[in-house]
């Protein structure tokens, strides 16, 4: 039968998926259906903003590709990307914290040597030496583990975002010494703008949020043994430190370059600990 109200139209829809033969699915859907139908009547969403949704949506797709996702910087601007990375990442003390992955790596580069420049062209800002060590939460040092960093350039974009910026430009991937230690070249990391040209930027401007994202460098970390390691390094004193547009800095990811020098280590969590 046809439900009558509002309170069966939800019940139908959770029953059909009851013999779902995959549970952790049927939970999952089972929640989401759920809550989807609860915030429709919370709001009492008319039928124009409901075509509105569907049209922000379908353009959110329409708008990926091979060097973006859309969808990612959808979830990282509502705070899920944060909330599912918190979630999957309780670390205990000491362990370097995560943060969110963000729609711009473009896979793994290829190995420079130590102390190598990760920049592929010159570039009009400050340069930096990276100077870090990667060792478990017992201290041991971790050799051979693989580090694999990138940023915007000067002009607060990503190479994949600049067709005049050379592939691979501000990426670079690493290998510790046996010491755990690694060290390498770049800029000073800058503040940058997330790209405000699709419907993410549509969002923000209507709820009359910043788009911007305090001066950081990406990091990936990964060691036999060990969980693998998504953070940031974030630049001290930077002004958007409290309103990053994605909501990705912890205290303990921020850090002061001195005389050109950025320290870093990073202190991963065991397998299964």
């Amino acid at each position: 039968m046809t439900p009558s109200t509002e309170q069966q139209i939800t019940a139908q829809v959770i029953e059909r998926i009851a013999e779902s033969t995959d549970p952790r699915l049927r939970r999952i859907m089972t929640s989401l259906i759920s809550h989807l139908h609860q915030f429709v009547r919370d709001v009492e969403l008319t039928e124009a903003e409901w075509f509105k949704a569907i049209d922000f949506l379908t353009r959110t797709g329409q708008k990926c590709s091979a060097e973006r996702q859309e969808f990612i910087l959808l979830s990282d601007v509502l705070g899920i990307s944060m909330l599912v990375d918190a979630i999957n990442h309780r670390q205990p003390q000491g362990v370097t914290e995560t943060t969110v992955f963000g729609p711009f790596y473009s896979g793994e580069q290829p190995l420079h040597p130590d102390g190598a420049s990760i920049l592929k062209r010159a570039e009009p800002a400050p340069a930096l030496i990276v100077e870090g060590a990667v060792r478990s939460s017992r201290g041991q040092p971790l050799g051979e583990a693989l580090v694999e960093i990138w940023q915007v350039d000067a002009n607060g974009l990503y190479d994949v975002q600049d067709a005049a910026m050379p592939k691979g430009h501000m990426r670079g991937s690493f290998r510790t010494r046996a010491d755990g230690k690694f060290s390498l070249m770049t800029i000073a990391p800058v503040t940058y703008s997330i790209p405000t040209d699709g419907p993410v930027g549509e969002l923000l401007n209507a709820l009359g949020r910043e788009a911007m994202r305090p001066a950081h460098i990406h990091f990936m970390i990964s060691a036999p043994g060990h969980e693998r390691l998504v953070t940031h390094i974030f630049t001290a004193g930077d002004p958007y430190l409290g309103n990053d547009a994605v909501f990705g800095v912890k205290r303990s990811l921020v850090r002061s370059p001195h005389r050109g020098r950025l320290e870093v280590d990073f202190v991963l969590k065991a397998s299964g600990a």
